[in-house]
């Protein structure tokens, strides 16, 4: 398990995607209006392999796998899809290395989790990794290896950056829940038990040199769970949360009281504030807030339009400014 450094104060950044097909003007944007903490920007308008579960598993080690009707599958070799979602990243990857050579602050790299790939991922006779606990220890074991590869990567390409990893777990609560469909749509599969998923989940985060944070963007985000795991934060939507009820508040009281990070996804007019009531209802000491807090959108912004989206990223940088400035704001 990585150490957990000091994140920059006051800091914002994305959660991954944005639009458009051009990598090179989405680097620009990311390294122009997030300075402090930017992240490898993800265009999943350019087609499959470019999606969140395409360029994950271009990630995962010997593990290959194929478009097959429109979805991700297994196969036995790697193919011509599995070679085009590699172009993509190494195109990215090599953008961001030239447009960020010399950089030596804090940077985020994303990849889909385990739960949610095995929620996501097909097996050629039907069904997805899912229904299969040896396969999702498998596949969690390959994602283990594909990122701390991909960490190294990172790390000789950037040398003066310090890497977060974004987990992107959307599936886990519905991991949990028992509410991810089958095939037919008719049924659902059997929910994981609260233990089994943080034992995957901890084996892999302590497995990685750099702080890990888990973005889920749904409702039910299990941050008890995700505490006991190791990772250094989690990234929510935190108009999902329910401040006026303690009970929901006091598993993420309790983690961030204890210096877990949050990455505050926020739509509204002022991304901050938020943040700024949870801090109060929760008692936390204000100096902590821009220390612990890092201003994000909701969820990533592939569906806004470019000018949207740079307004978002904007807006986000601008609260975590008065974050930094003036923690006790009302």
């Amino acid at each position: 398990m990585a150490d957990r450094p000091a994140l920059p104060p006051g800091a914002a950044t994305g959660i991954g995607s944005l639009p458009g097909t051009d990598i090179a003007e989405a680097t620009r944007v990311v390294l122009g209006e997030l300075p402090d903490l930017p992240h490898l920007p993800e265009l999943p308008a350019r087609g499959p392999g470019a999606d969140i579960i395409g360029r994950s598993s271009a990630l995962l080690a010997e593990f290959p796998v194929e478009l097959y009707a429109a979805r991700w599958q297994t196969c036995d070799r790697p193919g011509r899809d599995l070679r085009r979602a590699l172009d993509l990243l190494d195109r990215d990857l090599d953008t961001l290395t030239e447009q960020a050579d010399g950089y030596t602050g804090t940077l985020k790299i994303q990849s889909a989790g385990p739960w949610t790939l095995a929620a996501s991922l097909h097996r050629p006779l039907g069904g997805t990794l899912l229904r299969d606990p040896g396969a999702v220890r498998d596949l969690t074991g390959s994602l283990t290896e594909g990122l701390r590869e991909h960490v190294a990567d990172m790390s000789r390409r950037i040398p003066g950056a310090n890497l977060i990893l974004q987990l992107d777990e959307p599936s886990l609560p519905a991991v949990l829940a028992g509410a991810v469909p089958t095939d037919s749509g008719l049924a659902r599969y059997r929910p994981v038990e609260p233990p089994v998923a943080a034992e995957r989940l901890r084996g892999l985060v302590s497995a990685l040199p750099v702080p890990v944070v888990v973005h889920c963007c749904a409702p039910d985000v299990p941050i008890e769970l995700l505490a006991s795991t190791g990772a250094a934060g989690v990234a929510l939507d935190m108009s999902l949360i329910d401040l006026d009820t303690a009970s929901s508040l006091d598993p993420l009281g309790e983690a961030l009281d204890g210096g877990f990070w949050l990455f505050a996804g926020s739509d509204a007019r002022e991304p901050g504030a938020a943040a700024r009531e949870l801090w109060r209802r929760l008692g936390l000491t204000p100096a902590r807030l821009p220390e612990q807090v890092v201003v994000t959108p909701s969820c990533g912004l592939a569906g806004r339009t470019p000018t949207e989206a740079r307004r978002a990223l904007d807006a986000c940088r601008e609260a975590g400014r008065r974050l930094r400035e003036d923690p006790e704001e009302a």
